[in-house]
């Protein structure tokens, strides 16, 4: 073969011409034929296995192959023997050029190494997009751990590269980074910690593939889209991408409204706040017109009756209303709202349904409504929501009660001033 690729330079030298100018066209001979048969090759090779692959696709069940052929492993592939023959062929194209030949096979073995690297990218890759198509893996955050791959690989190759241009050996090279181990900390700093969170974020199952977070500090509140090693994508309700680190899902804290997903129901928690002045016990009257409300007659009457058994009884004097015991108006309202709530089509009755007072404040005395929606999606949940609310609302002033309401200026336009009163 040597022979042969001197044949040219044989024939110019005796056709007169100097042995310079007979190497360097024969070296651009040889060189150009050297091309053409490489690019026929991977031509060929690059159709020969896509042909294949094709072909296996179409009579296999799995889209493994077809995931392959999509992140273009068959072409990665296909240029590997072509590869090999360059590298072996610029010795003979070179021979009377060392110092380029040098350089040369130098960097066919750079780009070897890269060759490998887009292989390993296209098979991890496919890996990674056939693992998501499993219902039991597509939550998981697939990315991160391929992109651990990927970085460890590339920081392989990166290694060997650097061996093969300064002609350190390897160990000797890696000796040398060993020392270096700060600077490289403090630059892979937030892979490095976008990698430990992946792990937990993944081990204590966290955040998944299709959750819905609210992360305040980061104005996130919606779906979980992605889940790779530096950042974790939020898809917001409003169709807006929020980007959050993805270390930050174990440093802060956010909340994953998965548990309220996979329950039975939407929580459903509010309060109605209730001047506390026009908070009174029931005269006979007033209980008189309550009982006539369907929902909490037969509590009305039985309650009635039981209070008048007891202070008869007890002897109580109830020409004053506050001896004994005794209905008041926000105690049946609580019960008609919890007689509403139990009633209601759009709460679900096998989970904890629940009114409640809580601590009063200066606007007046929350009475709140826990309970949950049947449906949990947002839309029927919100209107399931404000349907409660406003019947209730409505039906505060049936039992003489107000809610609080901070006065606006029509208040005071229509309350007289003092000046008026003393005039």
């Amino acid at each position: 073969m040597e022979q042969l690729s001197h044949k040219v330079y044989d024939y110019l030298v005796e056709s007169g011409l100097s042995d310079e100018w007979a190497s360097y066209i024969n070296l651009a001979i040889l060189l150009v034929g050297l091309l053409i048969v490489l690019f026929a090759i991977d031509f060929v090779l690059r159709k020969v296995l896509i042909g294949i692959f094709a072909r296996l696709s179409a009579s296999s069940k799995t889209h493994f192959d077809d995931l392959l052929v999509k992140n273009k492993a068959p072409r990665n592939i296909a240029h590997i023997i072509p590869l090999i023959i360059l590298f072996k062929a610029v010795p003979i194209v070179f021979r009377d050029f060392p110092a380029t030949e040098s350089f040369l096979l130098k960097t066919i073995e750079v780009f070897g190494i890269f060759l490998f690297l887009w292989i390993v990218k296209s098979l991890l890759h496919t890996i990674r997009d056939f693992l998501k198509t499993l219902s039991n893996l597509k939550d998981k955050p697939i990315d991160s751990y391929i992109q651990v791959f990927m970085i460890f690989a590339w920081a392989v190759g990166i290694f060997f590269a650097f061996s093969i241009i300064t002609g350190i050996e390897l160990w000797k090279f890696l000796t040398a980074l060993g020392t270096a181990s700060a600077v490289i900390i403090l630059v892979f700093r937030d892979t490095i910690l976008g990698f430990v969170a992946s792990i937990q974020v993944s081990i204590n199952d966290m955040v998944r593939i299709g959750d819905w977070i609210t992360f305040d500090k980061y104005g996130a509140d919606g779906d979980v889209i992605e889940i790779n090693l530096a950042t974790v994508k939020v898809q917001n309700f409003d169709k807006t991408i929020t980007t959050i680190p993805t270390y930050a899902l174990i440093s802060d804290s956010f909340k994953n409204w998965r548990g309220m997903a996979n329950s039975d129901g939407r929580r459903i928690k509010r309060a109605l706040i209730i001047k506390q002045e026009s908070i009174r016990f029931l005269t006979e009257s007033d209980i008189d017109k309550l009982s006539k409300i369907t929902l909490i007659t037969d509590y009305v009457q039985k309650k009635d009756k039981e209070i008048k058994e007891y202070n008869t009884k007890k002897n109580i004097d109830k020409s004053i209303l506050i001896n004994g015991r005794n209905l008041t108006n926000i105690g049946v309202f609580r019960k008609y709202i919890d007689t509403y709530l139990n009633n209601a089509s759009g709460i679900n009755k096998d989970m904890i349904i629940m009114v409640r007072q809580l601590e009063p404040t200066s606007q007046g005395l929350p009475l709140e409504i826990y309970a949950f929606s049947a449906d949990k999606r947002w839309q029927n949940y919100e209107y399931i929501m404000a349907d409660i609310f406003d019947h209730l609302l409505a039906a505060i002033s049936f039992f003489d009660l107000e809610g609080f309401e901070l006065p606006n200026t029509s208040d005071f336009k229509n309350r007289p001033n003092s000046f008026e009163k003393l005039v």
